[in-house]
């Protein structure tokens, strides 16, 4: 694990506690118990359900481990009660315009709760990075794969 703090919001952190409460409360116990009545069978070289049983259990262990990790390291913050609306922190939701004009609308979220689908990006990716700090009219040049490219930040919001 990194020494950066792993910032989350509070429905970031919920969801990670979800499921593992789901994974140890419910799967667990369920597979646990299958495990145990196909140990029972007899053979256990050929029987699939103890075989698929004990790989699932494995899973279900390195993720629940992973998850632990994960909720100990983490610092909830709130986007909500940020105070200084007036630069890109934790949790905003930002527009911003490349050279060719072209508009996207990001949020910068926690690194466990991205989803590029939805436009929320982690705190820690490259253009999230170049964003930190910036205010509306900014310019920031972000190293990309593709090579450098200068964003403009267009608006900055905040939930609540």
């Amino acid at each position: 694990m990194n020494d950066r703090p792993n910032y989350i919001t509070p429905a970031g952190y919920s969801a990670l506690k979800a499921e593992y409460d789901a994974l140890f409360a419910g799967e667990r116990p369920k597979l646990v118990e299958t495990i145990a009545w196909a140990a029972g069978n007899g053979d256990r070289s050929e029987n699939g359900d103890y075989i698929y049983g004990r790989k699932r259990l494995r899973e279900i262990d390195r993720r629940l481990g992973w998850l632990a990790k994960r909720m100990k390291a983490a610092k909830v913050v709130d986007p909500a009660v940020q105070t200084d609306r007036s630069r890109i922190w934790f949790g905003a939701t930002v527009t911003i315009a490349d050279e060719d004009d072209n508009h996207r609308t990001l949020t910068l979220a926690g690194d466990d709760e991205t989803d590029a689908g939805t436009g929320r990006i982690g705190w820690n990716a490259p253009l999230a990075r170049a964003l930190r700090g910036a205010a509306v009219g900014d310019v920031r040049k972000v190293t990309l794969p593709a090579g450098e490219k200068d964003y403009e930040v267009l608006a900055i919001g905040y939930p609540g």
